[in-house]
């Protein structure tokens, strides 16, 4: 199969370019959905961030508070360090998971794309090995100032809580350091179809696997 990793800064469309990518055939492995997943009420996850941060993480129906998560954990790197040593052993362990199932499971020329939002950390280090050789990497790439601008505008973020969901993460640089291939995504929708229209004929060009 084609293994190929997405990533890209929160606010750069990258959950976006995942759906046109699945739309054209590909096959999807979304790290934010098994999170989503994981930290369901009564899960070992979520008891676990129940005991580190009690209540107050808790919302009114008893779902994680997710909002309340972040109001922690992108102001103080200890309490983000706290939530990656939860929820990473888990979550990388269903993506490999997921990923030998489809090995598996699926024709030897089927795509499977990995949406992997911190495939960079913010020391800059590419965890990509972790997951198994990749086909190629991917980087949806826009300005860090436009993407606190769309966090605001389209996702309800106040301009301080986006700017620190961006800086806990990896620098601009360091994540085009990584990339095989770079989608720009700072103009309108009609030039980000076409970029994701040439980035599927690159895709199909890449080798299994």
């Amino acid at each position: 199969m084609k293994a190929v990793a997405l990533t890209g800064v929160i606010g750069s469309g990258k959950s976006s370019v995942a759906a046109a990518l699945v739309a054209r055939g590909a096959n999807l492995i979304d790290a934010d959905s098994i999170v989503r997943r994981l930290q369901q009420p009564g899960s070992v996850v979520f008891e676990a961030m129940l005991q580190r941060w009690g209540a107050a993480v808790v919302a009114d129906d008893g779902t994680l508070n997710r909002r309340a998560v972040a109001q922690i954990v992108f102001s103080d790197a200890a309490e983000l360090a706290a939530l990656e040593a939860i929820v990473h052993p888990p979550l990388y362990l269903e993506i490999e998971n997921q990923r030998q199932n489809y090995a598996r499971s699926v024709a030897c020329d089927a795509l499977v794309i990995f949406d992997l939002p911190l495939l960079v950390g913010a020391d800059g280090a590419s965890i990509a090995d972790r997951f198994g050789k990749f086909s190629g990497i991917i980087v949806v790439d826009v300005p860090c100032e436009l993407a606190v601008q769309r966090l605001v505008e389209s996702r309800g973020f106040r301009e301080a809580e986006a700017w620190a969901r961006i800086t806990s993460q990896a620098s601009r640089e360091a994540r085009l350091a990584v990339a095989d291939w770079v989608i720009d995504n700072s103009a309108d929708l009609e030039t980000l179809t076409r970029n994701i229209n040439r980035t599927w004929e690159w895709i199909k060009s890449l080798p299994n696997v």
